[in-house]
């Protein structure tokens, strides 16, 4: 049996300074655990920390939530991390992020900590790459995440009237509430694209990326509602699955999801309604 491996010096649990931000956060490679999925159990834990930290001043469970919360950093700055810039940076920049985050969210708050800090994190870095002169490069799969996200809030839209949930949203594309928040956030970075540039690609009257700044985005009232919840597809009819997934995964029309199904376009869109319903009704519970 191999001995279990020796702590680095850069491990948080040796660290004789007691900071929050390990001197070398590559030293962390191999000693964090993965990032747990998405739990009422881990949020419960969480707002456990923060109810100690917010009312009573207890600074050992500010760090226990730094210490948690540290290898989703760590994955956030990945994700943006090109061979031009350093990774340690970008871990400090989205650790920095991740305490502006504890420090102002309220603990009352029906929303998970974890759909307040991603797009907190995330806008850290955003702003570490536009001081500095760089574009935030979005990484191809992010891309496609973004694009399908987009896509689905639009038809929810439509559909139920008013934005989505990130946990509607999540729940039709089968991914956790907390990837939608990051594709929300990489819609609004740039490649290449000066904050100067104009929108419409002539200067005439088109306003500039940077007009738009501050202008009221649709995609951030996702941040409200981001409360981590259970897989809700799976409650759902075989029937009423399929269609979500034709309609806002591979992006069929109702007509073309009849004809898929065997159904009346009539009563595909009274499926889908149904199924949106079902969705909206639990998110509203689990918030």
């Amino acid at each position: 049996m191999q001995p279990p491996p020796q702590p680095t010096p850069g491990d948080p649990a040796e660290h004789p300074s007691g900071g929050l931000v390990p001197a070398s956060p590559r030293a962390l490679d191999g000693h964090l655990p993965a990032p747990a999925p998405a739990s009422h159990v881990r949020a419960d834990e969480d707002r456990r920390l923060l109810l100690r930290y917010h009312r009573h001043g207890d600074h050992a469970a500010r760090e226990e939530l730094v210490r948690r919360m540290l290898p989703l950093a760590r994955r956030m700055a990945r994700r943006y991390h090109r061979s031009d810039e350093s990774f340690d940076d970008l871990v400090q920049v989205a650790t920095v992020g991740l305490i502006k985050a504890i420090d102002r969210f309220d603990p009352a708050r029906t929303t998970a900590f974890s759909s307040y800090a991603v797009p907190t994190m995330l806008g850290e870095l955003k702003r570490y790459f536009r001081d500095n002169g760089w574009a935030v490069h979005v990484p191809r799969g992010m891309q496609e995440r973004v694009m399908r996200v987009d896509a689905t809030m639009r038809d929810l839209s439509r559909t139920l009237g008013r934005s989505p949930a990130a946990a509607e949203v999540a729940a039709v594309l089968g991914i956790e509430p907390e990837q939608v928040l990051e594709a929300m956030e990489a819609a609004s970075a740039y490649d290449a694209v000066s904050l100067e540039a104009f929108r419409f690609g002539d200067e005439g009257d088109g306003e500039t990326y940077a007009d738009s700044i501050g202008a009221e985005d649709a995609r951030f009232e996702l941040v409200e509602y981001g409360a981590t919840i259970a897989p809700t597809l799976a409650a759902l009819p075989a029937r009423d699955r399929m269609v979500l997934r034709l309609r806002f995964v591979e992006d069929l029309t109702q007509a073309e999801i009849a004809e898929r199904v065997g159904v009346s376009q009539m009563h595909v869109s009274r499926l889908i309604r149904r199924a949106l319903e079902r969705l909206r009704t639990v998110a509203e519970h689990a918030g």
